[in-house]
């Protein structure tokens, strides 16, 4: 079995490093080759299924990698909204207010659980959130919400170019848009739940700290 100390050579390290990759060959092409542009942005997002598990076969999880990997997530999909922005116009505040939900909900809960010394941002205390809970430990559930949200906003991007093969008259693209919206919701209300519980953690911290330095001060 491969072995090594060097954090920068572990697997998921590697396979991270692969969908950085694709991401960002993803965005170069993004404006003008759609078919490339989404194959790599899915290829890229579909690795996201695998590093998880090489961390845990291999004994290989470590702070880079799940920074890595969180930070890959928030800056693809903010470049696809980005994008989408573009194509379409009208819906500029909602791409913009998922970006600003994404981004800062996910960070608050990155920080917050590193403060807390957690050993991965996916560890939710049994007495926190128990739907939140399950969210993080029920793969099964985290990699159908993942997969349905990036689905979503790839058809999107898909569909700006073409409707794709029809099935039954209507276009696939279209399809999957719709079947994928209320994943796509679900899991900014997700996000949400999961900001402001961090922030409510955050909150916590600060009084025990405080409360503390009183005891140690009286």
């Amino acid at each position: 079995m491969f072995t090594t100390d060097n954090v920068f050579l572990f697997i998921p390290n590697l396979i991270g490093y692969a969908r950085v990759v694709f991401g960002i060959a993803a965005l170069y092409v993004m404006p003008s080759q759609p078919t490339i542009a989404a194959t790599l942005y899915l290829l890229s997002g579909f690795l996201d299924a695998f590093d998880g598990h090489a961390a845990r076969y291999f004994n290989q999880s470590s702070q880079f990698g799940g920074m890595l990997d969180m930070l890959t997530d928030r800056c693809m999909t903010m470049a696809l909204l980005v994008t989408l922005s573009t194509f379409y116009p009208s819906w500029v505040f909602v791409f913009q207010l998922s970006m600003v939900i994404d981004i800062s909900c996910h960070w608050i809960h990155m920080h917050t659980s590193l403060l807390l010394g957690k050993g991965s941002h996916k560890y939710i205390d049994p007495s926190e959130n128990t739907f939140l809970r399950f969210y993080y430990t029920s793969r099964t559930f985290l990699f159908t919400m993942c997969a349905g949200n990036e689905l979503f906003y790839a058809m999107l991007y898909l569909l700006y170019f073409t409707e794709g093969p029809l099935v039954l008259g209507i276009g696939l693209f279209r399809i999957l848009v719709i079947v994928c919206t209320p994943i796509a919701v679900f899991k900014s209300i997700l996000a949400v739940l999961q900001g402001y519980i961090a922030w409510k953690n955050l909150g916590d911290l600060d009084i025990r700290e405080r409360q503390e330095l009183k005891e140690k001060s009286g």
